[in-house]
């Protein structure tokens, strides 16, 4: 997005809250207003909207706001409102698609934390379990909705998937709802709202092993660290590796052995 093209925008955003009579709090305000720029700039291709009311209220109103704002200028439309079960979010679809994408071919870097075991465990790429499995298949069903063609709306009504309007006037801006998805799998939502989130860290559990994992994130020792190493000898794809390898400890135990495994 061009910076002379924000006036535009924040004046689209404030007409389009006055056409739908949506009176929002000061500080709700502020937030839609950075989100949307977020969006917009690509800075981020997913945010949850916890803020402007209640639903399914606020999903009329979501949905009314972009169709407002894409009906007065084309920097909106890729903006679309998603559902899943009674979480809402608001997305930029080529963003999510390219999100997806790098997610799949593990450019983006994230740590998946098996919180099913006891002490949880880092998943390396590799790693073998029912709740990575799930995981991963949610993954590719939301490559297979946006990356195909994230521009045409007619794609949002593929399998799984139920796209509909806001009650009242004629509403061109869909919704995505992906409940039925989240019914059929086993991943839970706090797992997949950290991953779309963009949370470096996501603890991840499948819903048979809920209770497992709250056992563990509340009586377990888990230690986050960040180490930076600077070495001229040691080629960046090692870098990565001593990264990745230390960027996580779980229990005191466990930083002590893997204390040596950067050399």
């Amino acid at each position: 997005m061009e910076v002379a093209k924000l006036p535009e925008i924040l004046s689209v955003f404030e007409s389009s809250l006055s056409q739908i009579k949506w009176k929002l709090r000061p500080s709700s305000k502020r937030r839609l207003e950075t989100d949307v720029l977020a969006l917009i700039t690509e800075m981020r291709p997913v945010v949850m909207v916890d803020y402007g009311g209640k639903m399914p209220e606020l999903q009329e109103q979501l949905c009314s706001f972009l169709d407002s704002c894409q009906k007065e200028s084309p920097v909106f439309e890729l903006l679309k409102v998603m559902v899943i079960e009674d979480m809402i979010y608001l997305i930029h679809a080529r963003a999510l698609a390219e999100f997806v994408k790098s997610s799949l071919n593990l450019e983006t870097e994230v740590v998946l934390i098996d919180v099913e075991q006891d002490p949880p465990k880092m998943m390396a790429q590799n790693y073998k379990s029912s709740a990575a499995a799930e995981f991963l298949s949610i993954q590719k069903k939301f490559y297979s909705l946006f990356h195909s063609n994230p521009v045409k709306r007619d794609l949002l009504q593929c399998e799984g998937t139920e796209t509909r309007t806001g009650t009242g006037t004629s509403n061109s801006t869909g919704v995505i709802d992906l409940s039925s998805w989240i019914q059929e799998t086993e991943v839970t939502i706090p797992a997949i709202n950290g991953w779309l989130l963009g949370y470096p860290v996501v603890y991840l559990f499948c819903k048979e092993h809920i209770e497992d994992a709250v056992c563990n994130l509340s009586t377990k020792s888990l230690n986050l660290y960040q180490i930076f190493v600077s070495r001229k000898a040691i080629s960046q794809a090692n870098f990565r590796n001593c990264w990745t390898k230390m960027n996580l400890k779980y229990c005191r135990d466990t930083a002590v052995e893997d204390k040596g495994k950067i050399g």
